[in-house]
């Protein structure tokens, strides 16, 4: 399987699309019943200057529905004045410890209101697809949650052998490259054909974990190639353009880039701020698992259970379980338990 396939997975209470290429997951797009639209990407809206901080080059400003985002102050225009309304785009979305970010286009009128929401995901892997099938049910499915799996994972196998590791830090994401046991009485080889892999896999895998800003790889061995490896970055970076700037290898053997960054984190998504995943994507992961059980025994009954605070998010998407199954399935709160833990039975 080559080159780039679309999948559209419309779940309860939450949509994803999946760009795979060659067979892997690139892009993961997640839309929940609840978002915000005020800060999703390329939403239009007007907001209110809170303040300008000229000693920092920022103005902070307030959005509709409580969210606050910061604008970078540009040294060939005037600052905008406290107090009054402008016209904004939200250019980046917010991180789990940074606000969005704004393109000013100009003065407004009103309270802070939302003028064009952000397309939604259907539409945009639609565009994506430029007109070309897009795959829906349960293949979609499928792909859908293979791609959360895996940009959940920290360490990723390499073809061939080997691996990488991506961890991302306030600072910089950080790249580690692994030899492990990747075949060949070469060496040198092994390791030049692994960091070779490991740049085409880490461009792939960080569009799909949606990570961004100052990435710095580790390469495995010494005496790199340089020129094959920068060839080999442009190449894995060149969908992430415009925006993607490449240093030269340093004498250490790493490799710094920059990486523009543009959505939340699929991480921030998924998973709170000790890393442990959020009760409402487990819940969303119960509605699934009861959905599919429900195909498999049509008219059965079904009981789930799960941790408290799962239960508790569950209530928000047991109407669209019902309206799927009926009131054939029940769901019980067990203390104790992880929040990832779920199960599902015939009653």
């Amino acid at each position: 399987m080559s080159g780039r396939q679309f999948f559209l997975d419309k779940g309860i209470g939450e949509t994803r699309g999946v760009v795979t290429l060659d067979g892997r997951p690139e892009r993961l797009l997640i839309q929940r019943d609840g978002d915000v639209p005020a800060g999703q990407l390329g939403a239009r809206l007007v907001a209110r200057v809170r303040s300008v901080e000229k000693a920092i080059g920022v103005a902070f400003l307030d959005l509709p529905g409580g969210v606050e985002a910061i604008y970078s102050l540009r040294t060939d225009e005037l600052p905008p004045v406290r107090g009054a309304s402008v016209e904004v785009e939200i250019r980046t979305e917010a991180r789990q410890d940074k606000l969005a970010t704004l393109r000013l286009i100009g003065p407004a009128e009103g309270e802070p209101r939302l003028l064009l929401a952000a397309p939604d995901v259907e539409a945009e892997i639609r565009d994506l697809a430029r007109g070309g099938k897009v795959v829906e049910g349960y293949g979609a499915r499928e792909a859908a949650d293979a791609a959360e799996a895996e940009a959940l994972d920290t360490v990723h196998p390499l073809p061939g052998g080997g691996s990488i590791a991506i961890e991302p830090t306030r600072a910089l994401i950080s790249i580690d490259v692994d030899l492990g046991g990747r075949p060949g009485s070469d060496t040198k080889r092994a390791a030049r054909m692994a960091n070779l892999t490991a740049i085409g896999a880490a461009g792939r895998l960080l569009r799909l974990k949606g990570l961004g800003g100052l990435v710095v790889f580790d390469f495995v061995g010494r005496g790199h190639d340089g020129k094959a490896l920068l060839g080999a970055a442009r190449a894995a970076f060149g969908p992430d353009n415009p925006g993607v700037a490449i240093d030269q290898i340093s004498r250490f053997g790493t490799l710094t880039l920059t990486v523009p960054r543009r959505r939340q984190p699929i991480l921030d998504r998924l998973l709170d701020e000790t890393g442990t995943v959020t009760p409402l994507t487990v819940a969303l992961r119960l509605a699934r698992l009861l959905e599919r059980e429900g195909r498999a025994d049509p008219g059965g009954r079904l009981a789930a259970a799960c941790a408290p605070a799962v239960a508790e998010a569950f209530e928000s998407l047991r109407p669209g379980v019902t309206e799927k199954l009926g009131a054939r399935f029940s769901v019980e709160a067990r203390s104790g338990w992880s929040v990832d833990r779920i199960e599902v039975a015939g009653a």
